[in-house]
């Protein structure tokens, strides 16, 4: 995998061709001012990416339950995640 690095500017004026790129299983990485932000990448690597977390996650849980740790409900969870992405935004 020979992985490339561009500029939103550049990403935005060569989307087409760094589609293509992914198509053919080589990602983008596309930085701001000089940090990574994004990725375009093959389809495959992010379906493998989610199916990876879902599996971490999945560990994650089983373990805790094992250990009789503490659960919470659906309504809590949501509550979280919200209050979380409302601190990230801010």
């Amino acid at each position: 995998m020979n992985e490339s690095t561009v500029t939103v500017r550049e990403a935005r004026a060569h989307l087409a061709d760094h589609i293509n790129r992914a198509e053919q299983g080589t990602p983008t990485v596309i930085t701001r001012n000089g940090v990574p932000v994004a990725a375009v990448v093959p389809i495959a690597d992010f379906y493998a990416l989610e199916e990876a977390a879902d599996v971490l996650l999945a560990r994650e849980a089983e373990a805790v339950l094992a250990e009789d740790g503490p659960t919470v409900t659906m309504a809590e969870l949501l509550a979280d995640l919200f209050t979380e992405r409302a601190e990230d935004a801010a």
